[in-house]
C-alpha cells in the first residue's frame, strides 16, 4: 500500500508540475572604474532558493565549473590575474567523494582589465551549472555585457520561450526530506564532541581530579545552597573557557576561510604530523603539557575562594589535564576546520558540556562518588584507546593531501592496509597482547575491554575485502574513492550483466553503463534496437556532473527488484545533457525551442529534453513505445524504490496493452 501512495503522490506532482523550464540563475553585470585605463569587471549572479551554482575552482571529475571567456578578438583590452569570486560553502561531497565549493543566494565575480582609451563595452560569456538537493540543469551558458561608460547594470536578457512557455507549479516530482545541511554539520560536530568529552573524562588526567573537585566545594561550601550554587557556576566556567577558546580560533583564522584551511594541502599535512604527534602523545613516548608555572599561579588564584576562585579552578581543570585533553581538543577544532563557520565554537561547547556535567553533578550530590569505579591501569588504557583512534585518522588528513595532488602515493589499498594494521594492533592491545609504556600488568581481561576487542577485531576483519574492491560503505568517505586505486574495478574483476558474469556481445552501439546494464547513448540507436526486441524504452536524461543522477544509480538502480527491469524489461537509453563533444559542423543548427546554437551532444540532447518534454532539469525519465510517445507520465528524482518500482511496472503494462 505504501508504494502505491508513493507513486500516487508521484504521479500528482507531476500531473500539477510537468514540464517547466527552470532559469534559477539571473546575470547582472556592472563595472567599477579603478583609473583612465583601468576597470573592474563585475558579474553577479541571483540564484533562486534552494537551488547552488558551483565555484569556478571544482576538482578534476567533479560538476561544472563556472568559467569565464571575455572576447578580445579585438585585443583592446587585457585581462589583469584570475577571475576572483566570493567565499562560498566548500562541503564534502560524498557522491563525487571530494570537496566542492559552491555559492547559495548570490555569488559576485570580479575580473580586473586595462583597456584603450576607445573601449566602451566588453562582451563575455559565462558557462555554469546550477543543482538543488532532487536535480541538476545542464550546463548553460550566458552573454555578459559590461558598459564600460558607467551606465547602470545590464541584466542579460532571458530566453522567451522560457518565459512564455513555463507553466505554473513547480517539477519537484518526489522531494526527498532532507533538513539543512549545515544545520546538520552542526549537530554532528556537537555530537562527536559530546562523545569525546566523555572520552576525556576517562583518561588518567581527568577521572582523578573529580573526587579533589568534590573535595573542595564540600569545605568551601557552608550551606547546602551555596554548594548547589557554586557547582553550576563551576560547571558553567569550564564551558565557558572551552567555548573561547573555539571562539578565538574562529576570530583568529575567520569563519569562512577555516574550510579553506582544510582543504589545502599544506594545511592538510601539517593536520596529519600534528595527530600523529598527538597519537604518539597518548600511546605513551611522551606528555604534551602546558608550563607548570601556568598551573602554579593559576591555584594560587583558586584557593582564594568566591566566584573567581572557582573561575581559576575550572581554568586550572583546563591547564592540569591538557596533557590528556589537548590532542582531543586539537583533533576536534581540525575537524570542526573543515565545516567553517561557527564549528570550532559549536565543537568546544559540545566538548565542554561533556566534561562540566559530571564534575557538576559530582560536586551537587557527593554520595555519587561512591558509585565510581576506582582508578588504575583501566584509564590509561582508554587513553591508548584514543592514541589508535588518533592515528587512524591522521591518515585521512594524509589521503586528503594526496587526493588533490593526484600522486597516488596513498591509494585506496594501501590507505586500507594501513587502517587494518593499525586497529589489527588495537585489538591485540585490548586482548592483553600488547603492553606499551605506563601499563599495567594485566591479570585478567574485563568483559567490558573483551567486548571492545572482538568490536575492533569485527571491524578490522570489514575492512579486509576492501583490498579486493569490496565497497564499505560503513567507512564511505574516509577511504579514498573507488577510483583511486591500484584495481578500480577491483582485483580479479570481470565484467557482469544484472549481477551475473557474461560474456554475450554489446549490441551494436551499447555500452555497459551503471551496473553494468546494457545502455544506448543514442537515441535512435537505441529506438532501433527496442524495435528489434520489442521492448518499450526508458529514456535517461542524465549528465555526468548531475549529482543526484549518481544518487539514483547507486541507491535505487542497484537493488534487485529496479536492477531486474532494466536489465530485462526495457532498453535503457541515457542522453548526456553536460556532453561537451562538438557535433560535426553540418549537424550543428539553432533550436527552434530556445534560439541558442546547438553545438555539442550534450546540447542536442538538452535541446531536445525541452523541445519534446518541456523540462530541462536532471535526472528526468521517460518510458516510451517505439513511436516515441509516452506510456506514462515522466518521473524526476525519486528515491523512493517502491515507487520507482512501480512507475516502471505502470509503464510497461502500457506498453503491453
Amino acid at each position: 500500500m505504501k508504494k502505491y501512495i508513493g507513486l500516487a503522490l508521484l504521479l500528482l506532482f507531476a500531473w500539477m508540475g510537468n514540464a517547466q523550464i527552470l532559469e534559477p540563475v539571473k546575470w547582472t553585470t556592472s563595472v567599477n572604474k579603478i583609473s583612465e585605463t583601468e576597470y573592474e569587471l563585475v558579474a553577479k549572479a541571483s540564484i533562486d532558493a534552494g537551488w547552488h551554482l558551483y565555484s569556478q575552482t571544482v576538482p578534476k571529475d567533479g560538476p561544472v565549473a563556472t568559467s569565464f571567456a571575455f572576447d578580445a578578438t579585438d585585443r583592446s583590452f587585457n585581462i589583469i590575474g584570475d577571475t576572483s569570486e566570493d567565499d562560498g560553502h566548500t562541503v564534502y561531497d560524498p557522491v563525487f567523494e571530494m570537496e566542492i565549493k559552491f555559492f547559495e543566494d548570490e555569488a559576485v565575480f570580479k575580473q580586473q582589465v586595462a583597456v584603450d582609451g576607445t573601449l566602451s563595452t566588453i562582451n563575455a560569456i559565462v558557462e555554469y551549472m546550477v543543482c538543488d538537493d532532487t536535480r541538476c540543469l545542464p550546463p548553460a551558458e550566458e552573454a555578459l555585457v559590461f558598459d564600460l561608460s558607467g551606465q547602470r547594470a545590464i541584466e542579460s536578457s532571458t530566453n522567451d520561450y522560457m518565459e512564455d512557455n513555463a507553466l505554473p507549479g513547480t517539477d519537484d516530482l518526489v522531494e526527498e526530506e532532507m533538513g539543512d545541511e549545515d544545520g546538520k554539520g552542526l549537530w554532528s560536530i556537537f555530537l562527536i564532541a559530546f562523545i569525546s568529552g566523555f572520552a576525556a573524562l576517562l583518561t588518567p588526567c581527568v577521572f582523578p581530579m573529580i573526587p579533589m573537585t568534590v573535595s573542595f566545594f564540600t569545605k568551601q561550601s557552608k550551606t547546602r545552597s551555596q554548594g548547589i550554587k557554586n557547582a553550576i557556576f563551576y560547571g558553567i566556567s569550564i564551558v565557558l573557557i572551552y567555548v573561547v577558546l573555539g571562539s578565538l580560533v574562529t576570530a583568529i583564522f575567520g569563519a569562512d576561510s577555516l574550510n579553506a584551511l582544510s582543504t589545502n594541502v599544506w594545511f592538510n599535512l601539517i593536520f596529519f604530523i600534528l595527530l600523529v604527534v598527538f597519537a604518539a602523545s597518548f600511546l605513551g613516548a611522551f606528555e604534551i603539557v602546558l608550563p607548570y608555572s601556568w598551573a602554579n599561579k593559576v591555584d594560587q588564584q583558586a584557593v582564594k575562594g568566591g566566584v573567581i576562585g572557582i573561575l581559576f579552578m575550572a581554568l586550572a581543570l583546563a591547564i592540569v589535564s591538557f596533557s590528556c585533553t589537548g590532542p582531543i581538543v586539537g583533533t576536534l577544532l581540525v575537524e570542526a576546520a573543515g565545516k567553517g563557520g561557527m564549528a570550532p565554537i559549536i565543537g568546544m561547547l559540545g566538548f565542554s558540556l561533556a566534561l562540566a556535567l559530571p564534575f557538576m553533578f559530582f560536586a551537587l550530590f557527593p554520595g555519587w562518588l561512591n558509585s565510581l569505579p576506582k582508578s588504575g591501569g583501566w584509564l590509561n588504557s582508554v587513553k591508548v584507546f584514543l592514541g589508535f583512534l588518533e592515528l587512524a585518522l591522521a591518515f585521512k588528513f594524509l589521503s586528503n593531501a594526496d587526493l588533490v595532488l593526484q600522486l597516488h602515493w596513498l591509494e585506496r589499498e594501501v590507505f586500507l592496509a594501513i587502517w587494518i594494521a593499525i586497529f589489527g594492533i588495537l585489538a591485540l592491545y585490548l586482548f592483553g597482547k600488547l603492553k606499551l609504556p605506563h601499563d599495567s600488568p594485566v591479570q585478567h581481561i574485563s568483559v567490558g575491554r573483551l567486548g571492545l576487542g572482538l568490536l575492533t577485531l569485527a571491524f578490522t576483519l570489514y575492512l579486509v575485502p576492501g583490498l579486493w574492491g569490496a565497497p564499505l560503505k560503513l567507512v564511505s568517505g574516509f577511504p579514498p574513492p573507488m577510483h583511486y586505486s591500484e584495481s578500480p574495478n577491483g582485483v580479479g574483476f570481470a565484467s557482469t550483466v544484472g549481477g551475473s558474469f557474461s560474456n554475450k556481445p554489446l549490441p551494436e552501439g551499447a555500452t555497459y553503463g551503471p551496473h553494468d546494464i546494457v545502455a544506448f547513448k543514442d537515441y535512435e540507436k537505441g529506438m532501433d534496437y527496442a524495435q528489434k526486441v520489442g521492448k518499450p524504452v526508458l529514456i535517461d536524461f542524465t549528465g555526468h556532473a548531475c549529482v543526484n543522477c549518481r544518487k539514483m544509480e547507486e541507491r535505487v538502480w542497484s537493488e534487485p527488484q529496479i536492477l531486474e527491469i532494466l536489465n530485462n524489461e526495457v532498453v535503457l537509453v541515457s542522453l548526456y545533457v553536460d556532453d561537451k563533444r562538438e557535433l560535426p559542423e553540418d549537424r550543428q543548427y539553432v533550436s527552434e525551442a530556445t534560439g541558442k546554437k546547438i553545438r555539442t551532444i550534450g546540447n542536442k540532447w538538452s535541446d531536445f529534453q525541452i523541445r519534446e518534454y518541456r523540462a530541462n532539469a536532471q535526472p528526468y525519465y521517460v518510458l516510451v513505445g517505439h513511436d516515441g510517445e509516452k506510456l506514462n507520465e515522466p518521473v524526476g528524482y525519486t528515491p523512493d524504490v517502491g515507487a520507482y518500482e512501480t512507475w516502471l511496472r505502470q509503464g510497461i503494462d502500457n506498453y503491453g496493452r
